[in-house]
């Protein structure tokens, strides 16, 4: 069964200084037996998407390039995948909110790019990111068939379903989701509540393990709301963090219960696949 590991980290002032940091929770996650090693969205920078202000551009990085190559030197060197995080400049105008993704060997498998973009208030995105043109690839690596999703996917179940229909055995999304102080007396329980019930709800419909990883602390108004978890097949938290403090959290992934619960709940069996087109509509009127 490998092992999972969830970098719940917080925000730092410099990239340098994050990557450091970094670094040094991948290679203790591989010493403490983990196989497969995930950051939290955009983990090189803080979340600078509060504002919408063109300088901040310059946070990005060619992908691949220096930063794919670093990581996957770390990747081949802790014999981990490795799914990181990044802002991605792509040409000239056009960003991406992407992961990448490295093999156990330190291979880069690929990309995603994330293809729901979010604008709410102090969640400024659609300004930085292009939304992804990437698909939704498997990742087929040593350690298992991996779906990658970013933050804002969590929210759709089209997304989650191709990942699984894809043979994906485990969905992982990297997430910055937090509490603006206006709204966390009122809606702060009940916002969690949806984040983490949607997402379990993705896990048993697929039959698959779900991770979310999350930042913790504050940076300027929001305040990140940790709690990043495992859920198993049927939904259940089999592994869950802090709310406010940095940490690793593991779990060893049974992939063998994955299949034992898609044939006792065979639900891509009894999809009505002849009956769905309309979900390529934007509404049905």
């Amino acid at each position: 069964m490998p092992r999972l590991a969830l970098l719940q980290s917080r925000g730092f002032a410099t990239k340098a200084e994050a990557f450091d940091h970094h670094e040094a929770l991948i290679r203790k996650a591989a010493k403490e037996g983990a196989n497969i090693v995930v950051t939290q969205e955009l983990f090189l920078t803080p979340y600078f998407c509060t504002i919408e202000d063109p300088a901040l551009f310059d946070l990005a990085d060619s992908l691949p390039g220096p930063v794919t190559d670093r990581l996957g030197e770390i990747a081949r060197e802790c014999g981990v995948v490795l799914i990181s995080s990044l802002f991605e400049h792509r040409g000239p105008g056009l960003y991406h909110n992407t992961a990448s993704i490295h093999d156990a060997d330190g291979f880069l498998m690929g990309l995603y790019r994330k293809s729901h973009i979010p604008q709410d208030p102090a969640f400024e995105e659609k300004f930085y990111f292009t939304p992804g043109d990437t698909g939704w690839p498997v990742w087929d690596t040593k350690f298992g068939k991996i779906g990658v999703l970013i933050c804002w996917d969590q929210w759709y179940p089209e997304a989650a379903r191709l990942m699984a229909l894809g043979g994906a055995q485990v969905l992982i999304y990297p997430t910055a989701i937090g509490w603006l102080p206006e709204e966390k007396p009122a809606l702060g329980d009940a916002q969690h509540c949806a984040w983490e019930t949607v997402q379990r709800g993705h896990a048993v419909a697929n039959g698959c393990y779900l991770a979310a990883v999350n930042r913790t602390g504050t940076e300027g108004q929001t305040e990140f709301w940790g709690r990043s978890f495992v859920a198993n097949p049927y939904g259940e938290l089999v592994a869950k963090a802090s709310t406010d403090q940095e940490e690793i959290l593991y779990h060893d992934l049974d992939f063998g219960a994955v299949e034992d619960f898609r044939r006792i709940w065979p639900f891509f069996r009894d999809r009505r696949i002849d009956a769905y087109g309309d979900l390529t509509k934007r509404w049905r009127s």
